[in-house]
């Protein structure tokens, strides 16, 4: 590490795409991060039946206060008749959450087009 650089605090940056709420988790995902994300978190997972999908692609750390910020975002959106998908491609948070019971919530998924795709609605010709 060089001298003079900050570890990668945790945040999150949320914008819409394609009808769907993006979050995107970045940098550490720790404890102290979750007291600054949870409050984003929450106004981020507000509105009422929306898709929220989030994305852990640009995590650099991630421990079991990340697994209780997904936990209760997850209750948030689909107490207001919502749904989240969450994109992991990385193994090492998988692993975190099979440990912690999570992969029968959360379908991990590859990508981002991922989650896009699997949130569009089907047509019929």
């Amino acid at each position: 590490m060089q001298q003079g650089t900050a570890w990668p605090v945790g945040h999150i940056e949320t914008r819409q795409a394609h009808a769907l709420t993006v979050i995107e988790f970045h940098g550490e995902v720790d404890i102290a991060a979750a007291l600054h994300i949870l409050p984003e978190l929450d106004d981020a997972t507000a509105p009422p039946g929306q898709t929220v999908v989030i994305d852990l692609t640009p995590v650099e750390f991630f421990d079991c206060s990340g697994l209780r910020l997904l936990c209760h975002a997850e209750r948030r959106v689909t107490e207001r008749g919502g749904r989240l998908r969450l994109v992991c491609p990385h193994p090492l948070i998988r692993r975190i959450l099979r440990a912690g019971g999570l992969l029968g919530r959360f379908t991990p998924l590859a990508t981002l087009a991922d989650a896009l795709a699997s949130a569009e609605p089907k047509t019929v010709n």
